[in-house]
């Protein structure tokens, strides 16, 4: 599943970075935008390879 890209007149903002390497079975950056989500923020995670870590990103207009 691939992240809608952003109109012209939308913004990616990040909201928070998470390192790639978490302990096996922990998932903050989904944690993260879960908790983002129940308070109506229509937060997402996705990978920055170029730093190898996970941003919660969420598009603003």
């Amino acid at each position: 599943m691939s992240a809608p890209t952003p109109t012209p007149d939308q913004q990616r903002s990040v909201l928070e970075r998470f390192p790639a390497g978490a302990p096996r079975g922990s998932w903050p950056a989904e944690e993260f935008a879960a908790a983002r989500r129940d308070q109506g923020i229509d937060a997402r995670v996705v990978m920055d390879l170029n730093s190898d870590q996970f941003l919660v990103v969420t598009d603003t207009p």
